[in-house]
């Protein structure tokens, strides 16, 4: 695919989340989202931040690198202030100017995306990174966080031909899974077998340097695990062979420290459950205790 191309799909990936977005009453930007600590607000916010960071750091590198560094610093203060420095500002917005602000942003990526060589590089947080990696980089964020605010307003959108660059995305970034985690790559390949929104299969990996190491099912569902909006183990995936499983009990097609991602369903409603058992706990306690309480009073 011609950058062009790529950067049209990232165009419509936007104009999709976009639709969902739009349809938003002002009380649904408080929502608090899968991401922790994260509203629908925030989510937007991340988004509209660097994809004017995109922007920049293609129109201006020098100006782009004193922006990360800032960036950088303000990050190693607390837990959140790298948050508070990326999307402070966009939270103080009025609901009704986030949406615009974040069209806004994306005007300007599209805008300095379009003035792209395909062999053209472009300065970001860690190495540089080609010009059609870039792109899809920005692609299958929004696709990312798009999922993000999806499941917490309950929005549904069809998958399309456009996840085929985030699966790409989660194949190549099999080696970084490891290195960002401080641990050396295993020898081999991984066969990716998956089966496109269309029918048809896409594929990846050397058969021959995979051995019994592979991955088959939805390329939905591999999405959703390589971003870490799913777990593993509640993905239709037919995983085989130690490799395969290992990368991804961890994958991470983002850049960023290593983060583990979402817990497996059966452990989020055991934990829920236990909470629930604790509270009833309390509160059959604190009622004893009430009623030991009144009868001594009486008794007295």
């Amino acid at each position: 695919m011609n950058l062009a191309d790529l950067l049209q799909d990232l165009l419509d990936e936007q104009a999709s989340l976009d639709e969902v977005v739009a349809s938003l009453d002002e009380g649904a930007w408080d929502l608090p989202t899968p991401s922790p600590r994260w509203s629908v607000t925030d989510q937007i916010g991340h988004l509209c931040y660097f994809d004017r960071s995109a922007a920049l750091a293609i129109r201006d590198p020098e100006a782009f690198a004193a922006e990360a560094e800032r960036l950088m610093e303000a990050s190693q203060v607390s837990e959140t202030s790298g948050d508070d420095f990326t999307l402070g500002e966009f939270r103080r917005l009025p609901p009704a100017d986030r949406l615009e602000r974040w069209r806004q942003g994306r005007r300007e990526l599209a805008a300095a995306a379009g003035t792209l060589g395909e062999r053209d590089r472009v300065s970001w947080y860690g190495p540089s990174m080609g010009a059609k990696s870039f792109v899809t980089a920005r692609l299958m964020e929004a696709w990312a966080h798009g999922t993000d605010v999806c499941d917490t307003v309950e929005a549904r959108r069809a998958p399309t031909h456009r996840l085929r660059h985030v699966a790409q995305l989660g194949y190549i970034t099999r080696a970084w899974t490891y290195i960002n985690r401080g641990l050396a790559p295993p020898e081999g390949d991984v066969r990716v077998e998956l089966a496109a929104p269309a029918g048809d299969l896409w594929a990846w990996g050397d058969v021959a340097a995979a051995g019994d190491n592979s991955v088959k099912g939805p390329a939905l569902d591999f999405c959703l695990v390589v971003t870490q909006r799913r777990h593993v183990a509640d993905a239709a995936l037919e995983i085989s062979g130690e490799r395969a499983r290992e990368w991804l009990s961890m994958a991470q097609a983002f850049a960023g420290p290593p983060t583990d991602g979402p817990r497996a369903r059966a452990a989020r409603e055991r934990s829920e459950q236990e909470r629930e058992t604790r509270a009833r706990a309390a509160r059959e306690r604190s009622e004893q205790e009430r009623e030991t309480g009144a009868r001594e009073r009486i008794g007295s």
